[in-house]
């Protein structure tokens, strides 16, 4: 019988100094499930990326604006959303959304502007990412484990 996924949620101001408390709960969740070291170091960056584009550009002219965020724990993953109700970024200038190839794929640091290395970084630290922008923008990181 295969165990059902568990949720724990999160929202957040979307403040700098909040993003420590994202790391820190993923932490807890990761090492918990027995991610290893690297991995968990890699998804810490990924989701403070997350949160970081939230807190950047979500919210320019609203202090009260929030970071929701989403864990899903499976039996071999973790997937994390990292959602906002605030303005979204032009992420379809970057490449098609959902597909395999990623948008900065093959491509090497120079060939990116600073506005989207977040998105790169996460890119190469998690296992699949993927972006939808409706209202706000909604970011899924997932990381699959291996076992050890």
């Amino acid at each position: 019988m295969r165990a059902e996924k568990r949720r724990i949620a999160l929202t957040l101001p979307a403040e700098a100094e909040c993003i420590d408390i994202a790391r820190l709960t993923l932490y807890g969740i990761s090492n918990q499930m027995g991610f290893s070291y690297e991995d968990i170091e890699d998804m810490k960056v990924a989701i403070a990326e997350a949160c970081n584009n939230v807190v950047l550009h979500a919210y320019p002219s609203d202090p009260q604006g929030t970071i929701d965020i989403e864990f899903w724990l499976n039996e071999g993953d973790l997937t994390i959303t990292v959602s906002d109700s605030g303005t979204s970024f032009a992420y379809e200038e970057l490449g098609e959304l959902g597909q395999a190839s990623m948008p900065y794929e093959g491509k090497t640091l120079d060939d990116i502007s600073a506005g989207g290395l977040g998105i790169y970084l996460m890119q190469a630290l998690m296992d699949r990412v993927e972006v939808e922008q409706e209202t706000g923008t909604k970011v899924t990181l997932t990381k699959y484990r291996t076992s050890v």
